[in-house]
């Protein structure tokens, strides 16, 4: 049985285009939030074969029958933070992101996307809200996957955290340890910095290796290494001329960075220059799939994130995702 996935942005040209593809491949059942009437319009516009209720679901917010439920349940949720009975109502009629949590919460289906209008951290404050964190989290954070000619590299955290401590540092290295291994791939986790193992001694530099002393004793199966610079994460000639104990052989293929700003330029700078393919940003420690794309996302985003939250939801849906990223990847 395909698992279900709510689309927020239900009325989104791409998200109608990659639902058609989903449907083709047979990977979700998807429901999509949106005014069915401009759904049914634009999958006219855009020569679309696919049918409300035979080939998706959908969920409008202005007129669906679990409203009231609904409303409720976000209203229960936030009651203490401010929201007003009124309030529930005008955001679970406006905002779609509240809407698709809601399902997911109620387990009305099994993954969720959002992302594709607005601001990353509204959608995951929602998401944050209503779906919650896994036990024992104390942030979020996002990795993005790039698929290059040399291989694949996982960068993390690109959309979320702007400053982490060590101990959240530690928390989304291993996090994001554990959604490598979803792809079959057997993480190598680099700390990077503009420290190489212990060449600087401020602040930033010894967080750094605050996290590493952290992450050895959390998960001490994981092979993880650091503080280091980008090229010695990724060339393992450049890390045994400066440190031959290194604790892996070969380049890292997760790369922890220090901050945000890191993270975001380092990403878009190899997805620029290396020609690559790239998947994400996929949201880490949430109780249950949900991931945030953005504003740039396209068609095959949609799709190879549908698959990637198959995955999650199911684990029996590997070989889709492979089929789908070697797909995209040639």
């Amino acid at each position: 049985e395909p698992m279900r996935i709510t689309y927020a942005e239900g009325e989104d040209e791409r998200v109608l285009r990659a639902t058609q593809e989903v449907v083709d491949e047979g990977l979700a059942n998807p429901t999509l939030v949106g005014r069915r009437a401009v759904i049914e319009m634009r999958i006219e516009r855009l020569g679309l074969r696919i049918r409300p209720e035979r080939d998706f679901q959908v969920v409008d917010p202005q007129d669906d029958p679990r409203f009231r439920d609904y409303w409720q349940l976000y209203h229960q949720l936030m009651e203490r933070r401010g929201i007003t009975p009124q309030i529930a109502r005008v955001m679970v009629t406006t905002r779609t992101t509240v809407i698709a949590a809601l399902s997911l919460a109620r387990n009305e289906c099994d993954a969720m996307i959002c992302g594709l209008t607005g601001r990353y951290l509204s959608h995951l404050r929602h998401i944050e809200e209503i779906v919650g964190l896994q036990p024992g989290v104390r942030t979020p954070a996002a990795m993005t996957v790039l698929i290059l000619n040399k291989g694949t590299l996982f960068i993390t955290d690109t959309n979320v955290n702007i400053e982490p401590d060590a101990e959240d540092l530690a928390q989304i290295a291993i996090l994001a340890a554990r959604e490598v291994r979803t792809f079959g791939i057997e993480p190598k986790v680099a700390l990077i910095s503009h420290s190489n193992f212990g060449s600087f001694d401020d602040a930033g530099a010894q967080r750094m290796r605050d996290a590493l002393a952290r992450i050895r004793t959390q998960a001490p199966d994981l092979l993880v290494e650091g503080e280091m610079h980008a090229d010695a994460a990724l060339s393992e000639e450049v890390r045994l001329r400066v440190f031959p104990n290194s604790m892996y052989k070969g380049g890292a293929n997760l790369l922890v960075m220090p901050n945000l700003d890191t993270a975001h330029a380092s990403f878009n700078l190899l997805k620029i220059l290396g020609g690559g393919v790239s998947v994400g940003p996929i949201l880490l420690g949430v109780k249950q799939p949900a991931h945030v794309l953005t504003a740039s996302a396209s068609v095959r985003t949609i799709v190879n994130m549908t698959a990637l939250a198959g995955v999650d939801a199911l684990k029996s849906h590997t070989p889709q995702l492979f089929d789908s990223l070697s797909a995209t990847a040639n």
